[in-house]
């Protein structure tokens, strides 16, 4: 019961939310990028190098787009039995490039050194032959972005290919014509594109000129055209922050400058959320109302033209000048430092308000800007500690998305990827979560450090999994993120076997101990339960989890097993009872209770085994046979099956 005023809100789920999943944005940004790229000099070269060998190595300027080629190479190999991920060698919970178990049938891999010193280069050449080794044997493709003009060794030569600059004309039209502009406009010269690439300009420059020509386009007013819109970009590229400040120097009252700030965080928004927002602006600042009647005060209309904005025909507010948003939220961030945190405050309010015009593009637009400056200005610890804030308390389901969006602005940022990358192992592994912000790492480690970094997103899924009182969200994305990869489920029961096997290991054990992936070879020469570290991994927590749990609690488990060994797996169900067997024979003076439990559920797993009761009846006698072995006794006699697959 709620007497009070306010919204209440009970047990708020992210993963009840309608929007797609973090990682297909990943994926719609590498097809992104595969449309707009221009091929560099030396991209067909280094294709069919990929092709030939199953490695290139790139080599080019700053600027010259070898990031985006190397990624959009690994694109075009991307097949069911592998996932593109982005190897990080000198971060501390990756696998080191010597390691064959980091790479699995079919993978993509990329290996971006273009921004690292001379030392982390020369230690990872040392561990570049045994990746490529590694690569080849498992028909894997590797893709590495080497320091321009960096040390290569002769052996690695062969696989160096140099990438040149593109055209930057053709580049700017390629990203013009996927922008939908029409060709015969583009294709004209114009004075302020000419003025442009008056220098050689990186690809990023180019992409950013685009879309602020798409985003002129986009606002212009009725007979304007290309020139119009490209001369808009031009000028939007300058610094504004001069006249932005000149601006704020004009508006000395404070509703006004609550407006502006609230059009530059919420650009493009409906009007009526601009005027809820900025007056939550004022609240939150505690600035007081106007003291006019309501019908004294200025209309919206005018206050917008007071501050250089409109409404346009659909009703949503946007500056007058292209880009002019960014100008405007730059100068209150770096000049009124101690708005910082009332704006997180007010962006956690507004994402919450109720009007049918606050989209979730509205709500991410909003986060986005707001990590923009935190992220623009070195602060990535600001924004980690709002996304914590924003979830450390029983939230909306709007602000735990909110923190989503803001740590993956974080984990998205070139200059400050690792630094989340390493705050959200700390939470996950160390720190004390408040409110709901597991849930918030949860679904930031399943769907977006899953993407590109999915055996970083294993470790702090787990970490989660066996810290959190309630560990259900954390323990099925774990199982989720191994169900699609040998070589994840491997380093998971790895992780499992060297890991102390607390209770909590014990039950994620149980859960990611499915035998079907561990006996199917999905076209692998052999399955995972045929391989010794897999056999040792599964025996030694099978062992704890008979040492330390009541029968009750693992026989559905060993069921599971026991159906799959009657299924007509051969061999590899065969190793299933010799891991159960083996597990059960390290619990020295209890293993005789211990295996006659394993006998009587084998016994029951017949009356339900998908197989037939025959087929299981032959397993449980296997099962005896070596049980029998293991004890050192005489060979058993089985009783006979009668036609209903029972023993008399």
């Amino acid at each position: 019961m709620h007497m009070g005023t306010g919204d209440i809100y009970v047990g708020a789920q992210l993963q009840d939310s309608g929007r797609p999943a973090f990682r297909r944005f990943a994926d719609d940004q590498l097809c992104w990028l595969r449309r707009v790229l221009v091929a560099p000099v030396g991209m067909g070269k280094a294709r069919s190098l990929l092709a030939d060998t199953g490695t290139v190595i790139l080599d080019g300027p700053r600027g010259s787009g070898r990031t985006s080629a190397a990624r959009v190479l690994l694109r075009e190999y991307h097949q069911d039995s592998g996932f593109f991920r982005e190897l990080l060698p000198d971060e501390e919970d990756e696998l080191p490039l010597q390691d064959p178990a980091l790479v699995e049938n079919g993978d993509q891999l990329l290996l971006d050194l273009s921004a690292v010193g001379d030392q982390q280069w020369s230690t990872a050449r040392n561990g570049l032959s045994a990746l490529r080794r590694a690569v080849h044997e498992q028909h894997a493709h590797l893709v590495v972005v080497m320091p321009h003009d960096g040390i290569l060794d002769p052996d690695l030569q062969n696989y160096r290919v140099h990438i040149g600059w593109p055209e930057g004309e053709h580049v700017l039209r390629r990203h013009l014509r996927v922008h939908g502009l029409p060709h015969e406009q583009y294709l004209q010269p114009d004075p302020a594109v000419a003025d442009f690439l008056s220098e050689r300009r990186p690809m990023r420059e180019i992409a950013d000129f685009a879309d602020l020509v798409r985003r002129a386009r986009e606002a212009a007013r009725p007979g304007e055209g290309f020139t119009q819109w490209c001369a808009a970009a031009r000028r939007a590229g300058n610094d504004r922050r001069k006249d932005a400040a000149a601006l704020v120097a004009d508006l000395s009252e404070a509703p006004q400058r609550a407006l502006l700030i609230t059009v530059a965080m919420l650009h493009g928004a409906h009007a009526d959320v601009i005027h809820r927002a900025a007056d939550l602006l004022l609240r939150t600042l505690d600035s007081p109302p106007v003291g006019l009647p309501l019908l004294q005060h200025k209309d919206l209309a005018a206050r917008l033209t007071e501050i250089s904005a409109d409404t346009g025909p659909d009703g949503h507010v946007r500056f007058t000048e292209l880009d002019w948003d960014s100008a405007v939220r730059a100068h209150f961030w770096d000049h009124m430092p101690g708005l910082r945190p009332h704006l997180g405050t007010w962006a956690a309010r507004a994402v919450e308000l109720n009007d049918p015009h606050i989209t979730p593009a509205v709500r991410d637009d909003l986060v986005a800007r707001i990590a923009g400056q935190y992220l623009r200005t070195g602060r990535g610890d600001g924004l980690a500690s709002l996304a914590e804030g924003w979830s450390s308390t029983t939230a909306s389901r709007a602000r735990l998305e909110a923190a989503v969006h803001a740590l993956t602005c974080g984990l998205d940022d070139p200059a400050h990827g690792r630094e989340f990358r390493e705050r959200i192992y700390q939470w996950c592994a160390h720190r004390r979560l408040r409110g709901e912000f597991a849930q918030v790492l949860v679904q930031i480690c399943a769907d977006v450090v899953a993407s590109s970094h999915p055996d970083q997103a294993l470790l702090r899924l787990y970490y989660l999994a066996r810290r959190e009182r309630d560990p259900a969200r954390a323990l099925q994305a774990l199982c989720d993120l191994v169900a699609g990869s040998r070589r994840l489920r491997r380093r998971l029961l790895d992780c499992l076997a060297r890991s102390g096997l607390l209770p909590p290991d014990l039950h994620i054990f149980l859960q990611a101990c499915d035998p079907v992936p561990l006996t199917d070879p999905s076209g692998t020469a052999r399955a995972l339960v045929e391989e010794n570290g897999v056999q040792g991994s599964l025996t030694t927590c099978w062992h704890a989890v008979l040492a330390e749990l009541p029968p009750e609690t693992w026989q559905p488990y060993a069921e599971r097993w026991f159906h799959r060994a009657a299924d007509g797996t051969g061999r590899r169900g065969e190793l299933l009872l010799d891991v159960l067997v083996g597990a059960a024979e390290r619990c020295q003076d209890s293993r005789g209770a211990i295996f006659a439990a394993l006998y009587a559920s084998a016994r029951e797993s017949e009356r339900t085994a998908p197989a037939g009761p025959a087929r299981a009846g032959e397993t449980t006698a296997m099962l005896l046979q070596k049980i029998t072995a293991a004890q050192g006794l005489c060979p058993a006699t089985v009783p006979p099956v009668s036609a209903g697959g029972t023993r008399s």
